[in-house]
């Protein structure tokens, strides 16, 4: 790992700070309190790590590939930053350890000042994760992040109990994102709180695997992790319509056909010792503009061997 360097104070402000904050959000605004098309921030670099999560797999985009929420979040910091750059390191599958072994030196020889960070959560959901080991795993690689001076953006788990066989790991989860809020306040990170994210939810914010997030559901985290970070936008989620309501028997039946195309297919790559990000490269390794000028290979392009 690159040796700990000397840097200024991050953009992002402790508690201390937050009144000084709340002043520039509200000029940023509008007289009449609407949010400009491009609201300022301090960030020029963004480089994002972690899983599928984060590489966004749920969300394609229109060119092949997967969008996901914190290409969302570059896309609005780069409106009013021209020389905004993004990296997306993040691969599906990885656990936290092949996160810290094959991101975190990337990550910061790229020199950001934004750090999006979500890992753990495949290790907690695996049989027998412990989430008090897997948590102090994390604290050391968020202390080795936090040696760049730049802004470290942390999630939380979702609330998963009320999905199917997964719900049953609802209480680790909880306990887990107890110490990702500790591990937030001791090396002055910032929380995205999926957990208290109640939209979602709601069905139409997953996808069919139940397992990733939708473009609905990736829109809305990415608003969330907008105003995580105090940056006014106009990210605003289509109305979500009611789900229809279902019988017994069909609500058994959906999850027998979900059971049969997702669950299964994960439980033996994981008794195959396999992973879905097997021979996948990273979306975006070196950082990038949003908009125009030379873009790096998506996910889908980067891949070598199997889908």
């Amino acid at each position: 790992m690159p040796e700990p360097e000397e840097h200024a104070e991050r953009p992002v402000p402790a508690p201390e700070k937050d009144a000084a904050v709340r002043e520039e959000t509200a000029a940023a605004l509008g007289a009449d309190g609407s949010v400009p098309a491009a609201a300022p921030h301090p960030w020029t670099r963004q480089v994002s790590l972690g899983d599928s999560f984060t590489e966004g797999i749920g969300d394609p985009s229109e060119g092949g590939g997967h969008r996901g929420w914190a290409d969302r979040v570059a896309e609005v910091l780069a409106e009013s930053q021209p020389d905004f750059a993004y990296a997306n390191l993040a691969v599906r599958g990885r656990l936290l350890d092949q996160i810290r072994d094959e991101q975190v030196a990337s990550a910061l020889e790229l020199r950001p000042d934004l750090i999006t960070l979500c890992a753990g959560g495949n290790d907690v959901i695996r049989p027998g994760g412990d989430p008090d080991v897997i948590a102090a795993r994390l604290d050391a690689v968020v202390a080795i992040l936090a040696t760049s001076g730049a802004t470290i953006l942390l999630f939380t788990g979702p609330d998963i109990g009320s999905t199917p066989v997964l719900g049953s790991v609802r209480g680790r989860v909880a306990v887990f994102n107890e110490h990702i809020r500790g591990i937030a306040a001791r090396h002055d990170a910032v929380v995205g709180d999926l957990w208290n994210l109640h939209e979602l939810k709601d069905k139409s914010m997953w996808d069919a695997d139940r397992l990733h997030f939708s473009p609905l559901g990736h829109q809305t985290i990415a608003a969330m992790a907008l105003d995580a970070l105090q940056v006014p936008h106009r990210l605003s989620p289509e109305t979500v319509e009611p789900v229809p309501a279902t019988s017994w028997r069909e609500a058994r039946a959906d999850d027998i056909r979900w059971a049969r195309e997702h669950f299964v297919p994960w439980v033996v790559r994981r008794l195959r010792h396999e992973s879905s990000g097997d021979g996948v490269l990273p979306k975006r390794p070196t950082p990038a503009p949003m908009f125009g000028g030379s873009m790096p290979m998506g996910s889908h392009e980067g891949e070598v061997g199997k889908r």
